[in-house]
């Protein structure tokens, strides 16, 4: 089967944020077979959820597919890998967004793109029913962490992901300090 990357955006960011673009910069210079995908995910969970759903049942029969998210898109690869068994990488991924994303209700906007929309309560609730209470298969799921994350608390992605593979790295931020050293070994771990 052909290779395919679904790199998972977080919260108002983009298929352009710098992550996604050192992924793509690394695969087209060392791995140009590896079909990407990088989309542009809706503001809200549901919605983001099948647009995600849509793309793995359009590749899955002709790819293997491999997962890179970062924070709440750490969050839906999470839910993806319980619900196809995908290898995934997860960068300082979100383990309980609802109550991260409690604080941001009301009017938003996405840096990236200027779009603005509505995050209302009934969206806390779409997450949560995309919560993966137990990781069956921690063998498929590697934490990449950095405990200086400054949104979210680096102990709940240890806990949450123990038996998985995990990195976890003193200092950094939440956009993850040296995210250039990974690629090549993401790639290796994702089989892809």
């Amino acid at each position: 089967m052909k290779p395919l990357l679904l790199y998972i955006h977080g919260f108002n960011s983009s298929p352009l944020s710098a992550k996604a673009e050192q992924m793509r910069a690394w695969c087209e210079l060392h791995r140009p077979d590896i079909k990407l995908e990088v989309p542009r995910l809706a503001c809200y969970p549901a919605e983001a959820a099948h647009q995600l759903q849509h793309i793995i049942e359009t590749f899955k029969g002709d790819y293997q597919i491999g997962l890179v998210g970062s924070s709440l898109g750490g969050y839906l690869s999470t839910w993806l890998n319980a619900q196809y068994g995908f290898r995934a990488a997860l960068v300082n991924p979100a383990v309980k967004p609802y109550d991260l994303l409690a604080d941001y209700l009301g009017p938003q906007q996405n840096p990236y793109t200027g779009e603005t929309y509505l995050l209302e309560p009934h969206h806390m609730d779409e997450l949560k029913a995309l919560d993966v209470a137990s990781i069956s298969h921690p063998e498929t799921l590697w934490l990449l962490q950095q405990e200086g994350d400054e949104v979210l608390d680096y102990r709940e992605a240890v806990v949450k992901y123990q038996g998985c593979k995990q990195t976890v790295e003193a200092g950094g931020d939440h956009a993850f300090v040296g995210f250039d050293r990974y690629p090549a070994d993401i790639i290796q771990f994702l089989g892809l």
